[in-house]
Protein backbone atom coordinates (compact mmCIF):
# COMPACT_ATOMS: atom_id res chain seq x y z
CA UNK A 1 0.00 0.00 0.00
CA UNK A 2 2.87 2.33 1.00
CA UNK A 3 4.63 1.80 -2.53
CA UNK A 4 1.01 2.34 -4.38
CA UNK A 5 0.66 5.96 -2.60
CA UNK A 6 4.49 6.77 -3.67
CA UNK A 7 3.85 5.55 -7.42
CA UNK A 8 0.81 7.83 -7.12
CA UNK A 9 2.44 10.56 -5.81
CA UNK A 10 4.92 10.73 -8.57
CA UNK A 11 2.10 9.97 -11.07
CA UNK A 12 0.50 13.38 -10.26
CA UNK A 13 3.44 14.90 -10.24
CA UNK A 14 4.13 14.09 -13.92
CA UNK A 15 0.82 15.01 -15.14
CA UNK A 16 1.03 18.24 -13.50
CA UNK A 17 4.20 18.93 -14.84
CA UNK A 18 4.18 17.78 -18.42
CA UNK A 19 -0.03 18.12 -18.79
CA UNK A 20 -1.06 21.10 -16.39
CA UNK A 21 2.03 23.33 -15.96
CA UNK A 22 2.39 23.93 -19.94
CA UNK A 23 -1.30 23.57 -20.56
CA UNK A 24 -1.80 26.97 -18.32
CA UNK A 25 1.45 28.74 -19.58
CA UNK A 26 0.67 28.49 -23.36
CA UNK A 27 -2.92 28.83 -23.21
CA UNK A 28 -4.45 32.07 -22.41
CA UNK A 29 -8.12 30.71 -22.79
CA UNK A 30 -7.79 28.60 -20.06
CA UNK A 31 -9.22 31.23 -17.42
CA UNK A 32 -12.45 31.61 -19.22
CA UNK A 33 -14.80 29.74 -17.36
CA UNK A 34 -17.88 31.26 -15.75
CA UNK A 35 -19.14 33.72 -18.31
CA UNK A 36 -20.44 37.15 -17.50
CA UNK A 37 -24.34 37.38 -17.88
CA UNK A 38 -25.87 40.46 -18.85
CA UNK A 39 -29.10 42.11 -17.20
CA UNK A 40 -31.81 40.44 -19.48
CA UNK A 41 -33.79 43.43 -19.07
CA UNK A 42 -31.33 45.72 -20.72
CA UNK A 43 -28.79 43.82 -22.56
CA UNK A 44 -26.16 45.70 -24.89
CA UNK A 45 -27.14 46.38 -28.48
CA UNK A 46 -24.97 47.14 -31.09
CA UNK A 47 -26.80 49.10 -33.77
CA UNK A 48 -24.75 48.64 -37.48
CA UNK A 49 -24.55 51.73 -38.92
CA UNK A 50 -27.37 53.68 -41.06
CA UNK A 51 -29.84 50.94 -39.58
CA UNK A 52 -32.34 50.95 -36.76
CA UNK A 53 -31.92 47.33 -35.94
CA UNK A 54 -29.37 45.81 -33.61
CA UNK A 55 -27.90 42.48 -32.43
CA UNK A 56 -26.57 41.51 -28.67
CA UNK A 57 -22.31 41.14 -29.43
CA UNK A 58 -22.65 37.59 -28.19
CA UNK A 59 -24.47 33.73 -29.32
CA UNK A 60 -25.70 30.97 -27.00
CA UNK A 61 -26.89 27.70 -26.84
CA UNK A 62 -29.80 28.65 -24.88
CA UNK A 63 -32.06 31.79 -24.67
CA UNK A 64 -29.94 33.37 -21.74
CA UNK A 65 -27.67 36.26 -22.08
CA UNK A 66 -24.36 34.62 -20.96
CA UNK A 67 -21.33 36.25 -22.73
CA UNK A 68 -19.63 33.32 -24.23
CA UNK A 69 -19.05 33.13 -28.23
CA UNK A 70 -18.28 36.76 -29.08
CA UNK A 71 -19.74 38.20 -32.76
CA UNK A 72 -17.03 39.00 -34.79
CA UNK A 73 -17.94 39.76 -38.22
CA UNK A 74 -21.07 42.24 -39.23
CA UNK A 75 -21.14 42.54 -42.90
CA UNK A 76 -24.12 44.90 -44.91
CA UNK A 77 -25.98 43.52 -47.35
CA UNK A 78 -27.52 40.23 -47.35
CA UNK A 79 -26.52 36.59 -46.72
CA UNK A 80 -27.10 35.69 -51.09
CA UNK A 81 -25.00 39.08 -51.78
CA UNK A 82 -22.70 38.30 -49.45
CA UNK A 83 -21.31 34.70 -50.48
CA UNK A 84 -21.82 35.82 -54.15
CA UNK A 85 -18.70 38.54 -53.52
CA UNK A 86 -16.62 35.52 -51.77
CA UNK A 87 -17.56 32.69 -54.85
CA UNK A 88 -17.03 35.24 -57.67
CA UNK A 89 -13.65 36.18 -56.56
CA UNK A 90 -12.46 32.35 -56.16
CA UNK A 91 -9.96 30.37 -57.77
CA UNK A 92 -11.27 27.11 -56.91
CA UNK A 93 -14.46 25.02 -58.09
CA UNK A 94 -17.30 23.96 -56.28
CA UNK A 95 -17.35 20.47 -54.76
CA UNK A 96 -20.15 18.49 -52.56
CA UNK A 97 -18.85 16.64 -49.54
CA UNK A 98 -21.14 15.37 -46.89
CA UNK A 99 -21.10 15.22 -43.33
CA UNK A 100 -22.40 14.02 -40.49
CA UNK A 101 -21.96 15.18 -36.60
CA UNK A 102 -23.11 13.27 -33.08
CA UNK A 103 -23.42 13.61 -29.83
CA UNK A 104 -20.92 11.69 -27.75
CA UNK A 105 -23.25 10.86 -24.84
CA UNK A 106 -25.31 9.02 -27.83
CA UNK A 107 -22.83 7.46 -29.36
CA UNK A 108 -23.76 3.80 -28.83
CA UNK A 109 -27.59 5.30 -29.79
CA UNK A 110 -27.28 7.05 -32.82
CA UNK A 111 -25.29 3.97 -34.44
CA UNK A 112 -28.81 2.63 -34.41
CA UNK A 113 -30.85 5.63 -35.16
CA UNK A 114 -29.12 7.55 -36.89
CA UNK A 115 -29.07 10.64 -34.92
CA UNK A 116 -25.75 13.01 -34.85
CA UNK A 117 -24.52 15.85 -33.55
CA UNK A 118 -20.95 17.25 -32.58
CA UNK A 119 -20.03 19.50 -29.71
CA UNK A 120 -17.88 21.92 -29.29
CA UNK A 121 -16.34 24.37 -26.52
CA UNK A 122 -15.59 27.90 -25.96
CA UNK A 123 -14.23 28.61 -22.61
CA UNK A 124 -16.18 25.64 -21.16
CA UNK A 125 -19.29 26.56 -23.84
CA UNK A 126 -20.81 23.03 -24.98
CA UNK A 127 -22.45 23.46 -28.57
CA UNK A 128 -24.04 20.64 -30.32
CA UNK A 129 -23.77 20.41 -34.52
CA UNK A 130 -25.46 18.17 -36.99
CA UNK A 131 -26.64 17.91 -40.76
CA UNK A 132 -24.63 17.93 -44.08
CA UNK A 133 -22.20 19.92 -46.01
CA UNK A 134 -21.50 20.76 -49.16
CA UNK A 135 -19.30 22.99 -50.98
CA UNK A 136 -20.61 26.29 -51.09
CA UNK A 137 -18.01 28.88 -51.91
CA UNK A 138 -13.93 29.07 -52.58
CA UNK A 139 -12.87 32.07 -52.03
CA UNK A 140 -9.47 33.43 -52.73
CA UNK A 141 -7.76 31.93 -49.19
CA UNK A 142 -10.23 29.46 -47.86
CA UNK A 143 -12.16 26.71 -49.72
CA UNK A 144 -15.68 27.44 -47.57
CA UNK A 145 -18.05 24.43 -47.14
CA UNK A 146 -21.49 25.14 -46.40
CA UNK A 147 -22.59 23.46 -43.06
CA UNK A 148 -26.02 22.53 -41.75
CA UNK A 149 -25.11 22.78 -38.22
CA UNK A 150 -26.08 23.03 -34.32
CA UNK A 151 -28.21 25.87 -33.02
CA UNK A 152 -26.41 28.12 -32.08
CA UNK A 153 -28.98 31.69 -31.15
CA UNK A 154 -28.23 35.31 -31.47
CA UNK A 155 -30.80 38.03 -30.00
CA UNK A 156 -31.62 40.72 -32.42
CA UNK A 157 -33.41 44.13 -31.82
CA UNK A 158 -35.62 45.08 -34.68
CA UNK A 159 -35.21 48.34 -33.73
CA UNK A 160 -38.90 49.53 -34.69
CA UNK A 161 -40.97 49.03 -31.37
CA UNK A 162 -41.48 45.39 -32.00
CA UNK A 163 -40.08 42.98 -29.29
CA UNK A 164 -36.13 42.03 -29.19
CA UNK A 165 -36.13 37.93 -30.06
CA UNK A 166 -33.56 35.28 -30.03
CA UNK A 167 -33.02 33.64 -33.62
CA UNK A 168 -30.99 30.73 -35.18
CA UNK A 169 -28.35 30.84 -38.44
CA UNK A 170 -29.11 31.32 -41.31
CA UNK A 171 -26.43 30.01 -42.70
CA UNK A 172 -23.23 28.10 -41.73
CA UNK A 173 -19.20 27.93 -43.36
CA UNK A 174 -16.50 25.55 -42.92
CA UNK A 175 -13.01 24.88 -43.91
CA UNK A 176 -10.82 22.07 -42.99
CA UNK A 177 -10.98 18.51 -41.54
CA UNK A 178 -13.63 17.17 -39.51
CA UNK A 179 -11.47 15.22 -37.58
CA UNK A 180 -8.51 17.23 -37.45
CA UNK A 181 -8.36 21.30 -37.81
CA UNK A 182 -11.27 23.55 -39.47
CA UNK A 183 -12.34 26.99 -39.22
CA UNK A 184 -16.09 27.59 -38.90
CA UNK A 185 -18.49 30.44 -39.55
CA UNK A 186 -22.18 30.94 -38.01
CA UNK A 187 -23.74 33.86 -40.25
CA UNK A 188 -27.70 35.27 -38.90
CA UNK A 189 -29.38 37.85 -41.28
CA UNK A 190 -30.48 40.92 -39.80
CA UNK A 191 -34.34 41.13 -38.76
CA UNK A 192 -35.07 44.35 -41.26
CA UNK A 193 -34.85 43.90 -44.91
CA UNK A 194 -34.50 47.74 -45.39
CA UNK A 195 -31.22 47.21 -42.67
CA UNK A 196 -29.27 45.24 -44.85
CA UNK A 197 -26.66 43.35 -42.55
CA UNK A 198 -25.79 40.17 -41.71
CA UNK A 199 -23.30 39.65 -38.39
CA UNK A 200 -21.34 36.72 -37.65
CA UNK A 201 -19.12 34.36 -35.45
CA UNK A 202 -15.81 33.08 -36.39
CA UNK A 203 -13.61 30.53 -34.78
CA UNK A 204 -11.13 27.72 -35.37
CA UNK A 205 -11.87 24.11 -33.80
CA UNK A 206 -9.96 20.90 -33.93
CA UNK A 207 -11.97 17.25 -32.77
CA UNK A 208 -10.91 16.02 -29.44
CA UNK A 209 -10.59 11.86 -29.25
CA UNK A 210 -10.89 11.58 -25.51
CA UNK A 211 -14.51 13.14 -25.48
CA UNK A 212 -15.60 13.09 -28.69
CA UNK A 213 -16.34 16.69 -28.99
CA UNK A 214 -14.90 20.04 -31.39
CA UNK A 215 -12.92 22.06 -29.14
CA UNK A 216 -13.22 25.89 -29.88
CA UNK A 217 -9.40 26.90 -30.05
CA UNK A 218 -10.03 30.59 -30.46
CA UNK A 219 -11.46 33.45 -32.44
CA UNK A 220 -8.10 35.30 -33.06
CA UNK A 221 -6.50 33.17 -35.96
CA UNK A 222 -10.21 32.50 -38.06
CA UNK A 223 -11.11 36.22 -38.12
CA UNK A 224 -7.79 37.14 -39.43
CA UNK A 225 -8.11 34.74 -42.05
CA UNK A 226 -11.27 35.67 -43.32
CA UNK A 227 -10.30 39.27 -43.10
CA UNK A 228 -7.35 38.20 -45.29
CA UNK A 229 -10.08 36.46 -47.74
CA UNK A 230 -12.73 39.61 -47.71
CA UNK A 231 -9.19 41.79 -48.30
CA UNK A 232 -8.46 40.03 -51.30
CA UNK A 233 -11.54 40.93 -52.74
CA UNK A 234 -10.78 44.31 -55.71
CA UNK A 235 -13.15 46.43 -54.81
CA UNK A 236 -11.54 46.51 -51.39
CA UNK A 237 -9.15 49.49 -51.01
CA UNK A 238 -7.26 49.25 -47.73
CA UNK A 239 -6.58 52.50 -47.22
CA UNK A 240 -9.79 53.86 -47.29
CA UNK A 241 -12.31 51.38 -46.99
CA UNK A 242 -11.04 49.53 -43.62
CA UNK A 243 -10.90 51.48 -40.23
CA UNK A 244 -11.23 49.35 -36.71
CA UNK A 245 -13.97 49.83 -34.57
CA UNK A 246 -14.88 47.88 -30.96
CA UNK A 247 -17.92 45.92 -30.59
CA UNK A 248 -17.15 46.13 -26.78
CA UNK A 249 -17.70 41.84 -26.22
CA UNK A 250 -13.89 41.11 -25.57
CA UNK A 251 -13.80 37.78 -22.78
CA UNK A 252 -14.56 34.97 -24.41
CA UNK A 253 -11.57 32.73 -25.78
CA UNK A 254 -8.81 35.11 -27.59
CA UNK A 255 -11.52 37.58 -28.33
CA UNK A 256 -10.46 41.72 -27.34
CA UNK A 257 -13.50 42.92 -28.65
CA UNK A 258 -11.77 44.84 -31.74
CA UNK A 259 -13.35 44.53 -34.92
CA UNK A 260 -12.16 45.72 -38.70
CA UNK A 261 -14.99 47.92 -40.51
CA UNK A 262 -14.25 46.88 -44.49
CA UNK A 263 -16.32 48.59 -47.47
CA UNK A 264 -16.48 47.06 -50.29
CA UNK A 265 -17.53 49.40 -52.98
CA UNK A 266 -19.05 47.63 -56.02
CA UNK A 267 -20.87 45.53 -54.32
CA UNK A 268 -22.63 48.29 -51.68
CA UNK A 269 -21.71 46.22 -48.98
CA UNK A 270 -19.94 47.29 -46.04
CA UNK A 271 -18.53 44.21 -44.10
CA UNK A 272 -16.91 44.58 -40.51
CA UNK A 273 -14.25 41.65 -39.24
CA UNK A 274 -13.69 41.23 -35.82
CA UNK A 275 -9.44 41.24 -35.95
CA UNK A 276 -7.97 40.09 -32.30
CA UNK A 277 -5.04 41.48 -31.16
CA UNK A 278 -2.35 38.87 -32.64
CA UNK A 279 0.18 37.83 -30.03
CA UNK A 280 3.39 37.33 -32.49
CA UNK A 281 6.18 36.34 -29.63
CA UNK A 282 7.16 33.25 -30.26
CA UNK A 283 9.25 31.91 -26.89
CA UNK A 284 12.46 30.90 -28.28
CA UNK A 285 13.87 27.92 -25.89
CA UNK A 286 17.24 29.50 -24.37
CA UNK A 287 20.13 26.69 -24.77
CA UNK A 288 20.05 24.55 -21.39
CA UNK A 289 23.34 25.40 -19.34
CA UNK A 290 22.12 21.75 -17.77
CA UNK A 291 25.07 19.83 -18.55
CA UNK A 292 27.60 22.26 -17.35
CA UNK A 293 25.89 22.08 -13.70
CA UNK A 294 25.39 18.72 -13.80
CA UNK A 295 27.88 17.32 -10.54
CA UNK A 296 29.16 13.56 -10.69
CA UNK A 297 26.76 12.35 -8.16
CA UNK A 298 23.96 14.25 -10.58
CA UNK A 299 25.44 12.47 -13.47
CA UNK A 300 25.73 9.04 -11.62
CA UNK A 301 21.83 9.18 -10.56
CA UNK A 302 21.49 9.49 -14.05
CA UNK A 303 23.27 6.64 -15.60
CA UNK A 304 21.45 4.72 -13.01
CA UNK A 305 18.40 5.57 -14.36
CA UNK A 306 19.53 5.41 -17.69
CA UNK A 307 20.50 1.62 -16.78
CA UNK A 308 16.79 0.99 -15.96
CA UNK A 309 15.66 1.28 -18.93
CA UNK A 310 14.08 -1.77 -20.48
CA UNK A 311 13.17 -2.66 -24.22
CA UNK A 312 9.57 -2.58 -22.82
CA UNK A 313 9.71 1.16 -21.96
CA UNK A 314 10.29 2.04 -25.35
CA UNK A 315 7.64 -0.58 -26.99
CA UNK A 316 5.26 1.20 -24.52
CA UNK A 317 6.04 4.37 -25.53
CA UNK A 318 5.92 3.56 -29.14
CA UNK A 319 2.95 1.66 -28.89
CA UNK A 320 0.79 4.37 -27.01
CA UNK A 321 2.22 7.05 -29.43
CA UNK A 322 0.93 4.83 -32.44
CA UNK A 323 -2.56 4.64 -30.99
CA UNK A 324 -3.52 8.08 -30.73
CA UNK A 325 -1.68 9.51 -33.10
CA UNK A 326 -2.98 7.03 -35.44
CA UNK A 327 -6.42 7.33 -34.38
CA UNK A 328 -6.21 11.08 -35.37
CA UNK A 329 -4.82 9.97 -39.27
CA UNK A 330 -6.94 7.57 -39.74
CA UNK A 331 -9.74 9.69 -38.69
CA UNK A 332 -9.16 12.22 -41.42
CA UNK A 333 -8.57 9.96 -44.01
CA UNK A 334 -11.49 7.80 -43.92
CA UNK A 335 -13.78 11.33 -43.42
CA UNK A 336 -11.76 12.05 -46.64
CA UNK A 337 -11.78 9.28 -49.08
CA UNK A 338 -14.15 6.72 -47.49
CA UNK A 339 -17.40 8.46 -48.82
CA UNK A 340 -19.87 5.19 -46.93
CA UNK A 341 -18.61 5.82 -43.75
CA UNK A 342 -20.82 8.75 -41.85
CA UNK A 343 -18.62 10.62 -39.70
CA UNK A 344 -20.74 8.08 -36.79
CA UNK A 345 -19.52 5.83 -38.31
CA UNK A 346 -15.80 6.71 -37.69
CA UNK A 347 -16.18 7.66 -34.40
CA UNK A 348 -17.84 4.19 -33.79
CA UNK A 349 -14.74 2.26 -35.35
CA UNK A 350 -11.64 4.48 -34.00
CA UNK A 351 -12.56 5.30 -30.48
CA UNK A 352 -12.45 1.71 -28.65
CA UNK A 353 -8.56 2.60 -29.82
CA UNK A 354 -8.22 5.17 -27.13
CA UNK A 355 -10.87 3.94 -24.56
CA UNK A 356 -9.53 0.39 -24.67
CA UNK A 357 -6.70 0.00 -26.64
CA UNK A 358 -4.77 2.57 -25.42
CA UNK A 359 -5.11 0.26 -21.53
CA UNK A 360 -4.86 -3.12 -22.33
CA UNK A 361 -1.95 -2.25 -24.49
CA UNK A 362 -0.45 -0.60 -21.52
CA UNK A 363 -1.52 -3.15 -19.74
CA UNK A 364 -0.31 -6.09 -21.57
CA UNK A 365 3.12 -4.77 -22.44
CA UNK A 366 3.22 -3.58 -18.82
CA UNK A 367 3.29 -7.00 -17.86
CA UNK A 368 6.92 -7.59 -18.73
CA UNK A 369 8.31 -4.80 -16.82
CA UNK A 370 9.66 -5.44 -13.06
CA UNK A 371 9.52 -1.83 -11.55
CA UNK A 372 6.09 -0.85 -10.53
CA UNK A 373 7.12 3.05 -10.41
CA UNK A 374 9.63 2.40 -14.21
CA UNK A 375 6.31 0.73 -15.80
CA UNK A 376 3.93 3.96 -14.45
CA UNK A 377 6.36 6.69 -15.36
CA UNK A 378 6.90 5.74 -18.64
CA UNK A 379 3.08 4.76 -19.79
CA UNK A 380 2.30 8.34 -18.14
CA UNK A 381 5.45 9.76 -19.66
CA UNK A 382 4.56 8.33 -23.03
CA UNK A 383 0.29 9.27 -22.91
CA UNK A 384 1.85 13.42 -21.94
CA UNK A 385 4.15 12.83 -25.30
CA UNK A 386 1.55 11.96 -27.54
CA UNK A 387 -1.08 13.69 -26.37
CA UNK A 388 1.42 17.17 -27.04
CA UNK A 389 2.21 15.47 -30.40
CA UNK A 390 -1.67 15.05 -31.28
CA UNK A 391 -1.69 18.89 -30.04
CA UNK A 392 1.00 19.72 -32.70
CA UNK A 393 -0.95 17.61 -35.26
CA UNK A 394 -3.89 20.11 -35.34
CA UNK A 395 -2.01 23.07 -34.42
CA UNK A 396 -3.78 23.80 -31.22
CA UNK A 397 -2.64 26.81 -29.58
CA UNK A 398 -5.02 27.05 -26.03
CA UNK A 399 -6.83 24.73 -24.06
CA UNK A 400 -9.80 25.44 -21.97
CA UNK A 401 -9.39 24.18 -18.18
CA UNK A 402 -12.07 21.35 -18.28
CA UNK A 403 -9.58 19.53 -21.01
CA UNK A 404 -6.37 20.41 -19.07
CA UNK A 405 -7.78 18.73 -15.88
CA UNK A 406 -9.33 15.21 -17.89
CA UNK A 407 -5.78 14.93 -19.77
CA UNK A 408 -3.89 15.43 -15.79
CA UNK A 409 -6.48 12.25 -14.52
CA UNK A 410 -5.60 9.98 -17.80
CA UNK A 411 -2.15 10.39 -17.63
CA UNK A 412 -2.50 9.89 -14.08
CA UNK A 413 -5.05 6.62 -14.74
CA UNK A 414 -2.70 5.10 -17.55
CA UNK A 415 0.44 4.98 -15.27
CA UNK A 416 -1.68 3.49 -12.29
CA UNK A 417 -2.90 0.84 -14.65
CA UNK A 418 1.07 0.13 -15.49
CA UNK A 419 2.39 0.24 -12.55
CA UNK A 420 -0.30 -2.49 -11.40
CA UNK A 421 0.29 -4.61 -14.09
CA UNK A 422 4.27 -4.57 -13.27
CA UNK A 423 6.00 -8.27 -12.03
CA UNK A 424 6.41 -6.61 -8.70
CA UNK A 425 2.73 -5.37 -8.19
CA UNK A 426 1.43 -8.85 -9.51
CA UNK A 427 3.84 -11.08 -7.56
CA UNK A 428 1.05 -12.15 -4.96
CA UNK A 429 -1.82 -11.26 -7.07
CA UNK A 430 -3.18 -10.10 -10.58
CA UNK A 431 -5.46 -7.72 -9.36
CA UNK A 432 -4.23 -5.31 -6.78
CA UNK A 433 -5.12 -1.89 -5.44
CA UNK A 434 -3.37 -0.08 -7.83
CA UNK A 435 -4.29 -1.99 -10.88
CA UNK A 436 -8.27 -1.30 -9.53
CA UNK A 437 -7.89 2.07 -9.09
CA UNK A 438 -6.70 2.91 -12.03
CA UNK A 439 -8.83 1.00 -14.03
CA UNK A 440 -11.70 2.90 -12.29
CA UNK A 441 -10.35 6.39 -13.04
CA UNK A 442 -9.85 5.37 -16.46
CA UNK A 443 -13.41 4.37 -16.98
CA UNK A 444 -14.92 7.25 -14.49
CA UNK A 445 -12.98 9.91 -16.55
CA UNK A 446 -13.71 8.99 -19.73
CA UNK A 447 -17.62 8.47 -19.44
CA UNK A 448 -17.71 11.69 -17.49
CA UNK A 449 -16.55 13.23 -20.21
CA UNK A 450 -18.42 11.48 -23.23
CA UNK A 451 -21.87 12.69 -21.27
CA UNK A 452 -20.43 16.31 -19.76
CA UNK A 453 -19.71 16.09 -16.64
CA UNK A 454 -15.92 16.51 -17.09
Amino acid sequence: MRRSIVVAAVLVTIALLFIGGPSLLFSPSTADIAPEEDDASDPEIVTPDGSESGFWPYLNAREAHEKRSPLNVVVRGDTETIVQQLKDHGDEDWEETDHDHFDAAELVDSVANGSHEDNETVGGDLASENGDSEQLISPTEVPWSKADGATRLAYFDPGTGDDAYWTTETLQLEDGEYYGYRYHIRMYEGPNQDDQWVVMQTHSEHFDWFTLRHRVDGVEKAQYRLEKDLMSIPAVDEREDVARINLGNSGPSDADGWATKVNLMSATVLLTVGLATRRDGLLEPAKSKLDAQLTETDRTRIEAATDRIEAGHLVLLGTIITIILGVRVMGVALDRHVGFLSVHMIAALLYPFIALGVPISTYLIARGLTSRLDAAVAASGSLAVAIWLDYGFVNLNSLPIDVVLQRILVVIALGLIAGGAAKRATRTSPVNDMLLAGVAMWVLVLVGTLFGYL
